[in-house]
């Protein structure tokens, strides 16, 4: 144990990110080196916590790790209170158990909506917990912003600057379909940053023909390509009229354009290339930021409560308040009137 005898559980859940690592060290480090407490990481999200599988975080197991993209602790979606018919022990149990028995005075869990309702429940079970919020969508209630956001958004922007080519060249409607499942941050950000014709975000329910009647006004601008940009999450009709939930958002919306317009149309999924490879520097920052807090706040024993940007201050934020919400885009939200002052349709 740590000078102080303060012993510090770590652990990344959900889906990866880039950061993850620098958030890790971002704890780690500052957790080691200013306070001397001690830091254990444990693998696959919750199944390492269950499972009593971890490994010492020393300042060298922590160096060398800010620019991987990935958690060398590995993640998981175990959710140990949500209960199937397989399981025959009682998780949430277990868990506290491993807690007492390792002697940690805190767990930290770097993870999105999911992660931070199960570091709630935990820390009413008695658990000495800090959140840390991460992911893609930014759609972490509590924080102005989580960290991975900035590198999907890159990535897609870049992707969507390819497909320009593409469609410039063969005067044809690319489409492309980003991440967000209830929450639109993705899809306005890449699609604003990569010139988006149209851009479709679960909070503004869109008309097809609205949509089909601007990408044919541009074929008469003298603009021979569009470009679309879809979050997975908008609402499609169900199979009663004709379409289903299985069929992909940006799919549907190709499909759609194509018999409405008649014009050449292809959909591209860009998926897990979102997630992946190296954070951004911005990202990077975020998630060390979050780190040293979260360490800051264990020093200080203030517990039960997730790291979040307020403005450009760090503070702590109950995780009574984050637990099963959701921060969608406000309708007031600038970036949205900005982009339609430039002319971009957002299929209302």
């Amino acid at each position: 144990m740590g000078k102080s005898g303060i012993k510090i559980g770590v652990l990344t859940a959900g889906g990866d990110c880039p950061g993850l690592n620098a958030a890790i060290r971002g704890v780690g480090k500052t957790a080691i080196l200013k306070y001397g407490h001690e830091v254990i990481g444990f693998s696959s999200g919750f199944l390492g916590l269950i499972r009593n599988e971890y490994k010492q975080l020393d300042e060298l197991a922590l160096s060398g790790i800010l620019t991987i993209g990935g958690t060398i602790l590995r993640s998981s979606r175990e959710k140990p209170f949500k209960r199937s018919e397989y399981d025959d022990y009682n998780k949430p149990e277990i868990i506290q158990e491993n807690y007492r028995a390792l002697g940690l005075n805190c767990l930290v869990c770097i993870g999105g909506n999911g992660t931070q309702k199960t570091a709630y429940r935990l820390s009413k079970l008695g658990l000495n917990v800090i959140g840390i919020p991460k992911t893609i969508d930014n759609d972490v209630w509590g924080t102005d912003l989580t960290f991975g956001f900035d590198s999907a958004v890159s990535i897609a922007a870049e992707a969507i600057d390819r497909l320009h080519s593409t469609a410039n060249s063969h005067k044809r409607i690319m489409v492309v379909e980003v991440m967000g499942h209830t929450a639109g941050w993705l899809a306005l950000h890449a699609g604003v940053a990569g010139g988006g014709d149209v851009i479709l975000i679960p909070e503004i329910p869109y008309n097809m023909k609205v949509i089909s009647e601007y990408l044919i006004r541009r074929l008469e601008e003298g603009k021979p390509y569009s470009i679309v940009v879809v979050a997975e999450g908008i609402e499609l009709p169900d199979k009663k009229s004709g379409a289903s939930r299985n069929v992909p958002a940006g799919a549907y919306i190709a499909n759609q354009i194509f018999k409405r317009t008649g014009l050449e149309t292809r959909e591209t999924i860009l998926g897990y290339i979102q997630r992946g490879g190296s954070p951004t520097a911005r990202d990077r920052i975020v998630a060390t930021e979050f780190g040293a807090y979260a360490a800051e706040m264990i020093h200080r024993g203030e517990y039960g409560k997730m790291t979040a940007y307020k403005g450009y201050k760090l503070e702590g934020v109950p995780l009574s308040d984050v637990a099963g919400k959701i921060k969608a885009i406000p309708r007031e939200y600038p970036l949205i009137s900005h982009a339609r002052s430039l002319g971009t349709c957002f299929g209302d």
